[in-house]
């Protein structure tokens, strides 16, 4: 039996699914806060999106069925509430959900917990151009470093149309840096 399933087993369990659950956040909760923050960009939007995720994921243990890895499962919760709280924000200001990323993008010169310096600035500025589904993708395969069958797993997407994503998606990043730094 792995780990990962006797956590699952402990979190499906009343009477030993808290303690799990505080083990479930101390293995994952870092991991997926970089990854949320690369979506929703602002440092307390990720903070909530976060609390939200594992709100939903101890909503929802029960249902989980196996299938995928749990991290995977996890993931996919919080890209979805990430995805979902962005287009919110958007629709909530009556504006494109592109015009609204670059919007957040350009807010990152002055956020206190963006340590970056002008070019890393730059890259998120363009990642804020793409389509969100080559977001994502560049996201996750470029700074997170996951596989291609994570990645596939986690957004449900064949491993082809993945790397085809990566490949534009790395391709419009190269042509925004160019343009923005000649």
């Amino acid at each position: 039996m792995t780990d990962e399933t006797l956590l699952v087993e402990q979190l499906k369990n009343i009477k030993t699914k808290e303690k799990a659950f505080r083990e479930l956040i101390s293995l994952y909760k870092e991991r997926l806060y970089w990854h949320v923050r690369k979506i929703v960009i602002s440092h307390d939007d990720a903070d909530d999106v976060l609390q939200n995720t594992f709100i939903k994921v101890f909503k929802n243990i029960d249902k989980f069925n196996q299938e995928s890895k749990l991290f995977s499962w996890i993931y996919r919760i919080a890209t979805n509430e990430s995805i979902t709280f962005i287009n919110k924000r958007a629709k909530q200001r009556t504006i494109d959900i592109t015009d609204y990323q670059q919007e957040l993008a350009s807010t990152l010169k002055s956020d206190d917990f963006f340590n970056g310096d002008e070019i890393q600035l730059i890259l998120q500025e363009a990642i804020a151009t793409l389509p969100q589904k080559q977001q994502l993708v560049f996201n996750m395969k470029y700074f997170e470093e996951l596989k291609y069958n994570e990645i596939s797993e986690i957004l449900e997407t064949s491993v082809g149309a993945l790397k085809a994503s990566y490949f534009h998606a790395v391709k419009k990043i190269e042509s925004y840096i160019k343009k923005k730094t000649n």
